[in-house]
C-alpha cells in the first residue's frame, strides 16, 4: 500500500510542476522579451520573444526552446538548418548569441530553403579563439561572410557569456556590429569582383530569402532576436 501511496505523491507533484512550469505551451518561468522603446519607434519586430518559436521552421529536432533561448542540441556532425517563417531582404537584425568552447554556428540571410547544406549567404558564428580553430583561413572566423570577407577578431566576449550582435543587410552592402564594434563592412560586388565567376557562389546575392542558423555540431543558443525592415 506504502508503494502505491508513494506513487500517487509521485504523479501528483509531478504533474502540479508541470502545471506550474508550463501554461498554454509556454513556460511561465520566462518573461517574453519586449522591444525597447526606441526600437518600437524604429518599427523592429520580435521574432523570437523566448516563449514560442512560432516564427521558425525546419530543424527543429535539434533547435529547440530551452530557458528563454533557441538551443542547437546537435544529434549528428551537420543537422539541417532552422529558417524564419518570414523573408527579408534589407534589413537590421539584433540578437544575442553565447557559444559553446569550440562553438560553430552560422547566420544564414537571403536563404532558400534546401532540404541539404544551405543556398545562401552564411555570416560565420564561431569560437574564434579556440585552439582548434587556428588555422583556418581569415573568412571562417566569426563575424566574416564565409568564403569571402573577413571579419576583425578579438571582439568576442569569453565562452560562458552573452555576445550581442547586429547586422545591416543593405543590397549588396554588409555591415555587422559585434558587441558595440563594426568588424565587417564590406560590399559583396566590390568585394568578390577579382575571384573568377566559377568561384563565386551566386546564391550570395540573393535579394531575397529566409534567415536561417546553420547548425554545424555544437551546442550554441540564441535569445532576443528582433529584425527592423529597410525600405
Amino acid at each position: 500500500m506504502k508503494k502505491y501511496i508513494a506513487l500517487i505523491v509521485i504523479v501528483l507533484t509531478g504533474s502540479f510542476l508541470y502545471a506550474f512550469q508550463i501554461k498554454d505551451g509556454k513556460p511561465e518561468n520566462v518573461k517574453p522579451y519586449k522591444l525597447t522603446k526606441e526600437e518600437k519607434k524604429e518599427g523592429f519586430k520580435i521574432l523570437f520573444d523566448g516563449t514560442s518559436m512560432s516564427k521558425w521552421i525546419g530543424n527543429t529536432e535539434e533547435y529547440v526552446l530551452e530557458d528563454g533561448c533557441i538551443v542547437m542540441k546537435p544529434t549528428q556532425e551537420i543537422g539541417g538548418n532552422l529558417y524564419s517563417k518570414d523573408k527579408f531582404d534589407n534589413f537590421i537584425l539584433r540578437f544575442e548569441f553565447l557559444l559553446s568552447p569550440e562553438g560553430n554556428n552560422g547566420l544564414g540571410i537571403r536563404h532558400t530553403i534546401v532540404d541539404k547544406g544551405y543556398s545562401g549567404m552564411e555570416l560565420q558564428i564561431l569560437d574564434s579563439e579556440a585552439p582548434v580553430y587556428k588555422d583556418l583561413k581569415p573568412w571562417q572566423y566569426h563575424g566574416s561572410v564565409y568564403g569571402y570577407i573577413p571579419a576583425k577578431r578579438g571582439f568576442q566576449k569569453p565562452i560562458g557569456e552573452w555576445n550581442t550582435q547586429e547586422v545591416i543587410a543593405n543590397g549588396d552592402n554588409i555591415t555587422i556590429i559585434l558587441n558595440g564594434t563594426v568588424i565587417l563592412e564590406a560590399n559583396l560586388r566590390k568585394a568578390t569582383k577579382d575571384l573568377p565567376v566559377d568561384k563565386v557562389d551566386q546564391a550570395i546575392f540573393n535579394k531575397t530569402g529566409h534567415l536561417a542558423f546553420l547548425g554545424h555540431g555544437s551546442v550554441v543558443k540564441f535569445r532576443n532576436i528582433r529584425i527592423k525592415e529597410l525600405k
